[in-house]
């Protein structure tokens, strides 16, 4: 019993050791930094390497898309709200209400399907590799997106 606090002691010390030395071994300090900057783009340029010709065109999507984008949202936004408006005026469920909460989904619908094309134009500028790993990271976060303005990835949240 007198060892074992001091075996546990050393095993927690080593096993912390450990961990932070793997840690600092596989991450990129320029993509924590971005992240924990909140910058998207130089995020993405980093962490999936990209070369200056790469890293232009994608910005020029962005650039490009950011406009449809932030219309998607407004759009959005103004039938959520016109929809909430009639659920408090007719609490009780009307057709109106129903087909109100159809166009937000029709909405909501539309701009995903635009941001997954977006997304896959970024991926296609990409090393193949990379772009598979772009998408398998960015699709899943598609349908979460709330729309109250342009899509985050919520870099620091990784």
């Amino acid at each position: 019993m007198k060892y074992l606090l001091g075996t546990i002691a050393l095993l927690a010390a080593a096993a912390a050791a450990t961990g932070f030395v793997c840690y600092r071994m596989g991450c990129d300090p320029a993509v924590h930094e971005a992240a924990a900057r909140g910058d998207a783009m130089a995020w993405l340029r980093t962490d999936f390497h990209l070369t200056d010709a790469q890293f232009a065109a994608i910005r020029q999507l962005h650039e490009s898309y950011s406009s449809v984008c932030d219309e998607h949202c407004r759009a959005i936004r103004e039938a959520a709200k016109a929809r909430d408006a009639l659920k408090a005026a007719r609490p009780d469920g009307t057709t109106a209400i129903a087909a109100a909460e159809h166009r937000v989904q029709e909405l909501r619908s539309a701009c995903e399907r635009a941001i997954t094309r977006h997304v896959e134009q970024v991926a296609a500028l990409m090393t193949p590799a990379e772009g598979r790993r772009y998408l398998a990271l960015v699709r899943p976060k598609i349908a979460g997106f709330d729309h109250a303005a342009t899509p985050d990835l919520h870099l620091n949240h990784h």
